[in-house]
């Protein structure tokens, strides 16, 4: 079943620019393993080495964020869109 990516500014040198790529996937671990298949590099943009969904990205399931639902083992279903959102950081400059 294709799910729709939507794929952040940052990491879309790793998909040919593409905005929106289209995955097949049963749940958000599989959409990471179809992202890496399909363009080299993002797997690990994504999760550290241990496997975790790094810090400093958030991924969304219907705006719903993961960490919030069953984590990289939360299900996906046809019609559903992912965006990966990178945390963004700052502050006031004085």
């Amino acid at each position: 079943m294709a799910i729709k990516v939507q794929i952040p500014s940052p990491l879309r040198s790793l998909t040919g620019g593409a905005q929106e790529v289209q995955v097949d996937a049963a749940d958000v671990s599989a959409l990471i393993d179809g992202l890496e298949s399909r363009h080299h590099g993002l797997k690990e943009k994504l999760v550290d080495p241990d496997g975790n969904l790094r810090s400093y990205v958030r991924i969304f399931v219907n705006d719903e964020d993961v960490r919030f639902l069953d984590d990289k083992k939360t299900a996906l279903k046809p019609g559903d869109t992912v965006a990966i959102v990178p945390a963004i950081a700052g502050g006031a400059a004085s």
